[in-house]
């Protein structure tokens, strides 16, 4: 099974926006707009997805606004729907040892979806279908596509199989690895048995969702999570009552089960399409992988996703509802750094475009433009976070098995999680324009290993005087260490950004998100209700991190409120 990918990569995040096959239909539904694009560099070497056979038109603004849009909604549906299923889970189980039992199991999932739908196999995958797409359209004999699934399919099925079969057999091992100071052992080695399937759901859903995004379907792989999530939250509420958090585990193995049948139906339609040549694709000769640009895009998502190994063993010694605390923690603050992302992941493309055309200025343009955007919109949201973080997670958590003091002890872990944000958020951007040539690289890897190395460090130094918030704060640490140390490489491993212009710009809103932050925590305390305190604080926060942010001249901020007005102005014309 060997395959050769184009030379520029592409980005797989569900946010990703394609260029359009011709001008918009009359009459286009938004799903038909999604999957009328396809990004940029999946189709092969050149950013506007025009191969050198012309397979791929230049995308016009409006179907790249359409497709964007369609991918956003379910991305964002996807992710509110994850918010939902760990209300459930605090609601039904509390935070203590049997959702520490199940988080641990979780972990099978988390990397899973790391390795084998988000970075992994797309890396592979999804060039490799978009050179048979073209052979297909030069002509060549058989079938490309059906020759490259007959390929790979059947090998990537039995590996997939044989892992979730190693996870299963070796659940209590990976169990004690991972928290060796759970006090119930036995209910983790249940739920890991139950997740573990999801090494084979997920790597089919990842197969599925590189194929359709090569053939310009976008709306099925962007709805994956939905589907996913829907299938834990129904587990966990028709199966709690008897199974307890086991249900959760099961929810886990329903929704990877439904994350592939929500891609089957387009998939086979794809597949039953035929080049012009009708011969065997038996003819069709596999071609050689990438191995170094798969192997340090792997290692990078090990390294960042091992965070949360590092997490949950350091908190398993910890009394129970330690891990859990940090879960729910986590999974709220990070919510600023998810939208911050999806701003930028449109961008990728007109990176890799003007890097292939060797336009490094237009690049560097590009990145500084996206750091200084993304940076305003996850400090704001860390400012939000800092200043109301009590009434957050009272409002989203506290009910049923989840008590004040869960809520306090969630809520001061989560503040401390938020001075990290800005560290995820540049990592993220800063991680596209490493790879965005095409060919692997070592120096993020490096830069993930040496924050990996002081989150562990600190770690371990802190927990036993700190707990939870001595694991929070060296996770915050070493992201920002590995930011720092990727953005200091931006040259000629990267796009050769200013790096004291970036740095000179990022401090302009982490001043006004300072002062944000001191004036919505006394606006959000002056209610005793937690919502009206939430509403007080966060619009407290919005107004004065914007204005202190134009005053200052950041241009993250001006960018922000000029394509709202634009927006604005937009859907009132529509309207009118």
């Amino acid at each position: 099974m060997t395959v050769t990918p184009p030379r520029t990569p592409r980005t797989d995040g569900p946010a990703s926006v394609p260029p359009a096959r011709s001008a918009a239909r009359s009459g286009e539904t938004a799903d038909e707009a999604a999957e009328a694009t396809a990004p940029a560099t999946a189709a092969g070497g050149r950013a506007d997805g025009g191969r050198e056979g012309g397979e791929l038109p230049p995308a016009s603004g409006r179907f790249l606004a359409r497709a964007t849009l369609v991918t956003a909604v379910l991305s964002v549906a996807g992710a509110l729907l994850g918010l939902v299923r760990d209300q459930a889970l605090a609601r039904l189980f509390g935070a203590g040892s049997d959702t520490d039992a199940f988080l641990v199991a979780w972990t099978v999932p988390e990397f899973a979806a790391t390795l084998l739908i988000e970075d992994g196999l797309a890396f592979a995958l999804i060039p490799a279908f978009s050179m048979a797409l073209a052979r297909r359209s030069q002509g060549a004999p058989g079938d490309p596509v059906r020759a490259l699934v007959a390929g790979t399919l059947p090998r990537l099925s039995l590996a997939f199989v044989a892992v979730g079969a190693l996870f299963i057999g070796l659940a209590p091992q990976l169990v004690a690895v991972l928290a060796p100071g759970l006090p119930d052992p036995a209910l983790a080695v249940d739920c890991t048995r139950l997740t573990a399937t999801c090494a084979v759901s997920f790597g089919l859903a990842g197969y599925c969702s590189a194929a359709l995004r090569a053939h310009r379907r976008y709306a099925a792989p962007a709805a994956i999570y939905v589907a996913y999530n829907v299938g834990i939250i129904t587990g966990m509420f028709v199966l709690g009552g008897r199974w307890g958090v086991r249900s959760a585990a099961a929810g886990v193995a329903v929704g990877g089960l439904l994350m592939v049948l929500v891609q089957l139906p387009s998939l086979l339609g794809q597949l039953r399409k035929r080049g012009a040549a009708e011969e065997s694709a038996a003819q069709e000769v596999p071609r050689p992988l990438d191995t170094l640009l798969l192997t340090t895009v792997l290692l990078f998502a090990l390294c960042r996703q091992s965070q949360v190994l590092i997490e949950r063993f350091l908190a398993s010694q910890l009394p129970a509802g330690a891990i859990s605390h940090l879960n729910y923690a986590q999974k709220v603050a990070q919510m600023p750094m998810i939208l911050s992302v999806m701003v930028c992941t449109v961008t990728f493309p007109v990176v890799a475009r003007a890097l292939a055309e060797g336009d490094t200025e237009r690049a560097r343009t590009r990145v500084e433009r996206d750091l200084a955007l993304a940076a305003c919109v996850v400090l704001l949201g860390t400012a939000a976070v800092l200043a109301c973080a009590p009434q957050i997670i009272e409002v989203l958590f506290q009910r049923g098995a989840f008590t004040a003091q869960d809520t306090a002890a969630t809520a001061g872990v989560m503040r401390v999680y938020a001075l990290g944000l800005l560290g995820q958020t540049l990592v993220g951007v800063l991680v596209r324009s490493y790879f965005s040539a095409g060919r692997g690289s070592w120096y993020p890897v490096g830069a993930m290993a040496s924050g990996i190395v002081v989150t562990s460090w600190i770690g371990a130094l802190s927990v036993g005087a700190w707990g939870v918030y001595g694991i929070a704060a060296a996770n915050a640490i070493g992201i920002t260490v590995t930011a720092l140390v990727l953005l200091a490489g931006m040259g000629p491993r990267s796009v050769p950004v200013e790096v004291r212009g970036v740095l000179r710009e990022l401090s302009r809103p982490v001043r006004a998100a300072l002062v944000a932050t001191l004036a919505g925590s006394f606006a959000a305390g002056r209610f005793a209700d937690p919502l009206s305190g939430l509403a007080a604080g966060g619009l407290t926060v919005t107004v004065v991190f914007l204005l202190l942010g134009r005053a200052l001249g950041s241009r993250g901020i001006a960018s922000a409120l000029r394509s709202v007005r634009s927006a604005t102005r937009r859907f009132s014309h529509v309207r009118s």
